[in-house]
């Protein structure tokens, strides 16, 4: 019931500003560009977003990385038009929830070798479990990327005051305890887990690296 109703209100958030989002959204979602282009993918390792939104990084990723494999979940159905419609037959995408999507029966595709939450885990209530099980999809050698709004201390407190009240009308919550559930999450799955503040801890950057398989 809870999926449906977020799914309900992610729906209602972005019928509209679907079509403004990418336009809008780059003045303040830093640190996107930065994360694609540390993945380091190959040609034919499979690249899955979750929360992918409009696909607008999915697109990134495709032109920095020629040959990787994309694949996208989104529990806004209103979102997924607009990413089907910048995609195409570019990738595979499908309608979850990132706390609980199977990945094979919705993408066709067990495990991936690397996944991206960009400026989703600050929207989804249970963050925390959606980034343990993007944390168990990853392969051997696999990695997870994830950034987000950062505990945003190096802004001028009136700017906090009011960059947060403008978060909050569009249901986003800056997630200051994130390093701490990477680094248990990381603990728990046997990752290793990299992490950078971004400047004025406008955002986070953490990255969870699996081990390679043992041939």
């Amino acid at each position: 019931m809870a999926s449906i109703n977020h799914a309900a209100l992610m729906d209602e958030v972005y019928r509209g500003q679907r079509h403004i989002y990418d336009l809008t959204r780059k003045y303040y979602l830093f640190g996107r560009d930065t994360l694609i282009a540390g993945m380091d993918v190959q040609p034919g390792m499979r690249v899955l977003e979750v929360a992918c939104g409009t696909g607008r990084n999915l697109a990134k990723v495709g032109k920095a990385w020629p040959g990787a494999r994309l694949f996208g979940l989104d529990i806004s159905a209103e979102m997924l038009k607009s990413a089907r419609a910048a995609l195409g037959a570019e990738a595979r995408l499908g309608e979850g929830d990132a706390c609980t999507f199977d990945p094979q029966a919705l993408l066709g595709e067990p495990a991936f070798e690397r996944i991206v939450l960009s400026y989703s885990l600050s929207m989804i209530p249970d963050w925390e479990a959606a980034l343990d099980h993007a944390a168990s999809l990853l392969v051997g050698g696999g990695s997870l990327h994830v950034v987000d709004f950062g505990d945003l201390q190096g802004l001028p407190r009136p700017l906090q005051t009011l960059l947060g009240g403008w978060l909050a009308r569009f249901h986003v919550k800056p997630r200051t305890a994130l390093p701490a559930a990477a680094t248990r999450i990381a603990a728990a799955h046997g990752l290793r887990l990299e992490s950078r503040r971004g400047p004025l801890g406008y955002y986070q950057l953490h990255v969870l690296a699996a081990n390679r398989a043992e041939a």
